[in-house]
């Protein structure tokens, strides 16, 4: 096996492992947080009150941010497959969506980033915050579509 299959391998079973058993913290260099330190389950609004993720949720938005961190560093095919990971886990993570139409435009399949956008606007509906980055994407693939066509 190549050593980035086995990288990619070590990092997916250290990802499901602390997500699941939640014996570790996971903290990110990068500029914007983790995702799931403000996620509700619900994906919305719970007037002030926060709902603790069941373990597949968590896993999943561990999944999600690992994603990320692969597209920030120009990597949107693995960030992909973490993105997917993480719909196995839980197919209502809405900030999944956001990201994988991210991917998508960053590898120039627009049509796909535009699916996945309607997608993150359906389950990010009740979350303000993040449909304001669900319409500022929208705004950005209909711009590109329209340099494309």
């Amino acid at each position: 096996m190549s050593t980035r299959f086995n990288f990619l391998l070590i990092l997916c079973i250290a990802g499901f492992g602390f997500g699941i058993l939640g014996c570790a913290q996971f903290t990110s260099t990068t500029s914007a947080q983790p995702i799931w330190d403000d996620h509700k389950q619900t994906g919305g609004e719970t007037g002030g009150a926060s709902v603790t993720p069941n373990p597949r949720a968590l896993a999943s938005l561990r999944f999600t941010d690992q994603g990320r961190l692969f597209l920030e560093s120009g990597h949107p095919d693995d960030a992909i497959r973490m993105y997917e990971k993480a719909l196995n886990l839980d197919p209502a993570n809405g900030p999944n969506y956001y990201y994988l139409a991210e991917a998508w435009i960053m590898k120039g399949n627009i049509a796909q980033a535009a699916e996945f956008n309607g997608l993150a606007a359906i389950y990010l509906e009740g979350d303000a915050k993040w449909m304001d980055l669900v319409k500022q994407q929208r705004e950005r693939i209909k711009k590109t579509k329209h340099n494309i066509w």
